[in-house]
């Protein structure tokens, strides 16, 4: 079993001290969907929408969110950003659309939580957009794809951890 890194020897909450890891390249993919009516996939696939282009207002609500991970979630360090790339697939068959974020960075942390981050707020501000002409969206699926750098090096969702627990790291 990991060791919670997060948790004191008594265990209370505590931000991990990162001074001492060497700084190295990461990067994290996540994913979400936000499904809802074909009418209002529609809409955004015709930019017919009352509030306006809503994959553009998503992507950069995504590229906020990132930036600012550490002021949402509380044990999670500042960290300097090199990329974040928000993505959007329509899928007619779903139907909705698929978000991804690819965060990348330099630093002695992860870069999951930022991706994961960007992916849950780009979704969030898809169905703030469309909400008027469909309140019965619905958000799921965020996850972590892959990671890649530090002491783990790398790691990529299977279909064996599709449903269960991964192995922690800080």
């Amino acid at each position: 079993m990991t060791t919670l890194t997060h948790l004191d020897d008594e265990g209370r909450a505590r931000m991990v001290n990162v001074g001492e890891k060497p700084v190295t390249a990461r990067r994290a993919v996540a994913s979400g969907e936000v499904r809802m009516r074909p009418e209002t996939l529609e809409k955004i696939r015709t930019n017919s929408l009352a509030k306006g282009d809503v994959l553009a207002v998503a992507r950069v609500a995504g590229i906020l969110a990132a930036k600012r991970c550490d002021e949402l979630i509380p044990l999670c360090h500042s960290l300097p950003l090199d990329s974040v790339d928000i993505d959007f697939e329509l899928d007619d068959a779903l139907p909705g659309v698929r978000v991804s974020a690819d965060a990348q960075v330099h630093s002695r942390t992860g870069v999951e939580m930022e991706a994961l981050t960007a992916v849950s707020i780009a979704a969030m501000t898809i169905y703030d957009m469309c909400k008027a002409v469909d309140k019965g969206m619905v958000i799921e699926k965020v996850c972590l794809l892959r990671k890649e750098g530090g002491r783990s090096g790398v790691w990529e969702r299977s279909a064996a951890s599709e449903s269960g627990p991964g192995e922690g790291e800080e």
